[in-house]
């Protein structure tokens, strides 16, 4: 592409970026009291540690068993109401909206195929249902799930779904685990509903959430990754829409340190783990994105490459932004119905 395309493409992130005016710097917290529930920290109790060497050894402690980490009771609560399916998180936080889980169902003729689709931050309530209608009409039936702290689930206090991604560390990382699990659970209604073959859409803050979570699940057949990146610290240190979370941030952590506070929760620490078993993916990437730069999707598409994953890569020639414009997200669309009712 010519860079006045280029030019182009990045002057039209920016005006949609600039749109949001409700961006809030919080202030930067540990938020040792979220770990209470994870089994790390069970196990490890604080011991006279300054909170940035808690917060390693819980990671360390994580990694070694994830499975644990990822782990949780079944729940016993799933009900659909009005095309909406809905049941307790296994993980509970503070809130009682955000304990509350719900997925948007999307039934089609085919009882066999079904996938989970896991929408980007901040996204409003009916966002992506474009999507969920066309693999309906393909016959593939679908859950759109509610993100922690998003639309249905998000406190009084907010306007924009800062508990899920921000400056409070620990509070990030309980957000991503729970996001995780909840995707999780999804798939346990579904298998219980008699479908087979299971898949997940994941796209921005979605996208990395179904990396973990298919990391962990034997399950899902079939990924996809719409935007990709190997770590979450390297996301928002670098991208233009978190640069209000960088501000706070970078005030008490360099890049590095984020890095390790956040490992338990970056794809890069899974991979090996996600390639271990046969699976098909498919990862997008825009060229012009801002958000989570091209370098970022290309060392995690270099590293599946590596490991032997059986995947493919789709390359836009839009933005992160741009993405979810005309006509961008009718091709966008177009390769993930394509890739879904070609591998699931």
């Amino acid at each position: 592409m010519t860079k006045a395309y280029e030019r182009w493409i990045r002057s039209w992130e920016d005006r949609l970026c600039n749109r949001a005016t409700n961006r809030v710097v919080r202030h930067f917290e540990w938020g040792l009291d979220w770990t209470r529930h994870w089994p790390s920290a069970q196990r490890h109790p604080k011991n006279g540690e300054t909170p940035e060497d808690y917060l390693f050894k819980l990671n360390q402690a994580a990694l070694l068993d994830s499975d644990e980490f990822f782990g949780y009771e079944r729940p016993r609560d799933f009900r659909l109401e009005d095309g909406m399916l809905r049941f307790h998180s296994p993980v509970a936080s503070p809130y009682p909206e955000n304990n509350v889980v719900h997925a948007k169902w999307f039934p089609a003729q085919d009882r066999k195929r079904a996938v989970v689709v896991l929408p980007h931050w901040n996204c409003p309530a009916d966002a992506h249902y474009g999507l969920c209608r066309g693999l309906q009409r393909l016959g593939i039936s679908n859950l759109r799930l509610s993100l922690p702290y998003h639309d249905y689930r998000m406190p009084p206090e907010l306007q924009r779904a800062d508990y899920a991604m921000s400056a409070n560390v620990c509070r990030t990382i309980d957000a991503t685990r729970q996001a995780v699990i909840d995707a999780r659970c999804c798939f346990d209604w579904l298998e219980e509903q008699g479908f087979e073959r299971l898949g997940i859409v994941g796209t921005s803050l979605g996208s990395s959430y179904a990396c973990l979570a298919s990391a962990h699940d034997p399950r899902i057949a079939v990924n996809v990754f719409n935007h990709c990146s190997t770590y979450v610290a390297d996301v928002v240190w670098t991208g233009l829409s978190t640069q209000h979370v960088r501000k706070s941030l970078e005030e008490h952590l360099d890049l590095d340190r984020l890095r390790e506070a956040w490992r338990a929760i970056s794809p890069i620490s899974y991979l090996e783990k996600f390639a271990a078993r046969e699976h098909k993916s498919l990862f997008i990437y825009a060229a012009y994105d801002s958000t989570f730069l091209p370098h970022l999707s290309k060392d995690i598409v270099t590293r599946v490459s590596e490991l032997g994953v059986d995947h493919k890569v789709v390359v836009l020639p839009c933005g992160h932004y741009t993405l979810g414009e005309t006509p961008f997200k009718f091709i966008d669309g177009y390769h993930i119905c394509k890739f879904l009712t070609k591998n699931l």
